[in-house]
């Protein structure tokens, strides 16, 4: 009898076990809980505020479950110790999933890592037949939705950066015509396009909720961490200490970010050949061996066997492929 069909009937078995146990840990949080959750969640993605949690919320988590997996992730630390790390694990990635605009839960977060590395886990299993390629699509598996994340967090930080220069036009002419620093942010709040919409419109509720202006930018700096927009922040928080004219310099900052932004332009058309060929000899012995693996699994059969040098010879082909890619990508980033 082949072991496949008991390996498959296996993976299904863990798969639906955790779909069950995700499902438990999400029935058995309390109101309190979630309560602490919403206003936090609000406070962080609306606002950009911390919220202090009351000392009574950090009991022990309620339900026979959640208190299993309590007990197996508090390694002797108590239970407050272990819903603060737990916390802090959350914040960080609300903050990572709010930057890259993803509409997401942390535990939602966790629930596609785990299935990503599942799925792929049974497609090698299916198509290739072998655990060595299974292992290999569920080590990238683990890696893909964090590059994705961080994919998506460098594209609407250009996004940002690539508008940044109108919006400090929009600024100073909102200024010009007798509009206070509020008052032309929630113009530009409302007059321009996403991204920056989205952060001025956040900025103006921190406002509206009582948090002074310099808090606020520095909120937004803190969520698109942007060097230009740190630039343009420090600047208007000196020139709200010393005064001066506002106007005046969002001119003088907003040509600077122009002239930084056409440069590196030119500098991504000239190095697009650079990480172009990146891409493409990272791909292609990686796409490679999975075509000739899937067409004729007798002809590179000789690497996934422990019986010779083959899976030694598998790991430093990656790991030179890997070095070579940091390098020619490490070559290609010009710092402006």
């Amino acid at each position: 009898m082949s072991a496949l069909p008991i390996l498959f009937d296996a993976l299904g078995a863990l798969a639906v076990f955790a779909a069950i146990a995700a499902v438990g840990l999400a029935r058995t949080r309390s109101r309190e809980a979630d309560l602490d959750e919403r206003v936090r969640r609000f406070a962080e993605a609306g606002a950009g505020l911390m919220v202090s949690v009351p000392e009574g919320s950090e009991s022990e988590p309620k339900g026979p479950l959640a208190r299993l997996l309590g007990r197996l992730r508090g390694s002797g630390r108590s239970a407050p110790q272990v819903l603060a790390s737990q916390r802090g694990r959350s914040a960080a990635i609300s903050e990572a999933l709010g930057r890259a605009d993803l509409k997401l839960r942390p535990a939602e977060w966790y629930l596609i890592r785990v299935g990503t590395v599942v799925l792929l886990v049974l497609i090698g299993l299916a198509v290739y037949r072998n655990l060595i390629f299974a292992a290999i699509l569920a080590v990238v598996g683990v890696f893909i939705p964090p590059l994705v994340l961080r994919f998506r967090e460098r594209r609407r930080s250009r996004r940002f950066n690539d508008q940044l220069g109108d919006v400090l036009v929009l600024l100073s002419n909102a200024l010009k015509a007798g509009y206070s620093f509020p008052q032309a942010m929630a113009s530009v709040a409302r007059s321009a396009n996403p991204p920056v919409s989205e952060e001025f419109s956040r900025a103006n509720r921190e406002i509206q909720l009582g948090v002074n202006t310099d808090e606020a930018l520095s909120h937004m700096v803190t969520r698109i961490r942007s060097e230009d927009l740190d630039l343009v922040v420090t600047a208007v928080q000196i020139q709200r200490v010393v005064g001066g004219n506002l106007a005046e310099i969002l001119d003088n900052i907003a040509f600077t970010i122009r002239e930084r932004i056409r440069i590196k332009g030119e500098i991504r058309t000239l190095t697009a050949q650079a990480r172009a060929s990146s891409y493409i000899i990272t791909g292609l012995p990686i796409g490679l061996a999975l075509i000739l693996q899937a067409i004729n699994p007798q002809y590179i059969a000789p690497l996934l066997t422990f019986k010779g040098p083959g899976p030694y010879i598998l790991i430093v082909c990656a790991c030179s492929i890997a070095i070579a890619y940091y390098i020619m990508q490490r070559i290609a980033n010009i710092e402006v």
